[in-house]
């Protein structure tokens, strides 16, 4: 029976499906690091860890270490370290590597969470990605924009879901940007269509790929609050851009060093058809992704991640449906939802497509990221019917902040 240990720094509702999914399977002994008591958890979850390790600093490897190595000696030993957060890959590839446990070590593990390092790998693989330069100074910033041109990204080497990230599109936003922060990283502007692409890995090699499209992309969500994002999870395994984006998205991880594990590559479809890699993450993607699969597939694809990462297990149905999110974004100048506009008709057209909701509260605080205050996911056997459902539920559903 593996004996695993997990770190969730703190109880998040996210963080903690990850975490029931492992504590359910029957052949895992699970062991839990947290800054967070063990009484925050819900007591059907509490009841069935082996162990519980508290520690102050949830994202120091030395702590994590301690934690890992205390749950060790509670219970005889440690076979597998795991957590689903982008920030932890960097410190659990670190302890990995000091208790000489199995997975990903640190090496790896900062080629995918440093961006500079990443791109430098892809390019070193004669993979497409976007040109790019580590910067340290203004002037650092100056002679790639002379080099490249505008607009340009810049944007930190280990940032997460678009933070920190600005499209600079000409001189004075440059010279504005510069005067309050100096960019770890800048890159060249990719014109194209953003999409997903998951991979399940088992020590290195691939089972299984999935896909899904951005509309509109991460970044313009952030640029325009008003807009309401979609992503959409086609009916098709096999589509033009999964044909387009496979091969490179393999070989990308292959030149990163993936081990065993779902990773999430964010990527552009040119108008021309050609490809470039964004960026790419050996952890499972946010955005309800997992969510989506799991509808598609009929499906616990929380378990079967769980599966994966502890038993080297992957066994997924073939996919049914198509499946989409919409994610509702308060519009307004306040900090507070106040009122949600238009559900009652979304209802009465949609409701019979929707198979999970989130839905705004008045009261609520404003979301900072660009999934906003809520989400709704439909699901139908037909892409078409479900893009249509999606872009008419965006177009009915209003959230007022104030």
């Amino acid at each position: 029976m593996p004996r695993v240990v997990f770190v969730a720094p703190y109880f998040m509702d996210a963080t903690l499906r990850f975490v029931d999914a492992v504590a359910s399977l029957p052949e895992v002994e699970l062991g839990l690091v947290s800054a967070d008591p063990a009484d925050k958890l819900p007591p059907r979850l509490r009841s069935r860890l082996a162990g519980h390790y508290r520690i102050g600093k949830p994202l120091d490897p030395g702590a994590l270490l301690h934690g890992a190595k205390m749950l060790g000696h509670h219970l005889g030993g440690v076979d597998r370290i795991i957590g689903s957060l982008e920030q932890l890959q960097v410190p659990l590839g670190w302890v990995r590597d000091r208790l000489g446990v199995a997975g990903m070590g640190e090496a790896a593990s900062r080629r995918f969470r440093d961006k500079a390092l990443m791109k430098d790998a892809l390019r070193q693989a004669g993979l497409p990605c976007a040109r790019h330069r580590r910067t340290n100074s203004a002037a650092d910033v100056w002679a790639f924009v002379e080099e490249v041109g505008l607009p340009v990204i810049v944007k930190p080497r280990d940032g997460a879901a678009a933070a920190g990230t600005h499209r600079i599109t000409s001189v004075d936003a440059l010279k504005r940007a510069l005067s309050s922060f100096v960019p770890e990283m800048v890159e060249e502007f990719v014109v194209g269509h953003e999409r997903s692409f998951e991979t399940a890995s088992i020590e290195g090699h691939p089972q299984w790929d999935s896909h899904t499209r951005y509309d509109p992309s991460p970044l313009t969500v952030l640029e325009n609050p008003w807009i309401q994002w979609t992503v959409v999870l086609p009916h098709e395994t096999r589509t033009s851009d999964s044909e387009a984006i496979g091969p490179v998205a393999h070989a990308a991880l292959r030149a990163l060093g993936m081990h065993t594990g779902l990773s999430h590559m964010e990527w552009f479809r040119r108008a021309d058809g050609s490809v470039a890699v964004s960026e790419v993450g050996a952890r499972p993607p946010g955005a309800q992704i997992v969510s989506l699969n799991g509808w598609a597939h009929d499906t616990d694809m929380y378990r079967r991640w769980a599966e994966l990462v502890t038993l080297d297990r992957w066994n997924v149905p073939p996919r049914q449906y198509a499946v989409a999110a919409a994610y509702f974004r308060g519009q307004g100048e306040g900090q507070r939802v106040v009122a949600l506009h238009g559900i009652e008709q979304a209802q009465a057209e949609l409701g019979h497509l929707v198979v999970e909701a989130k839905l705004p509260e008045p009261g609520q605080p404003k979301a900072r990221s660009y999934e906003g205050e809520g989400y709704a996911i439909v699901r139908h056997p037909e892409t078409l019917v479900v893009e249509r459902a999606i872009q008419r539920l965006v177009s009915l559903v209003r959230v007022e902040t104030g």
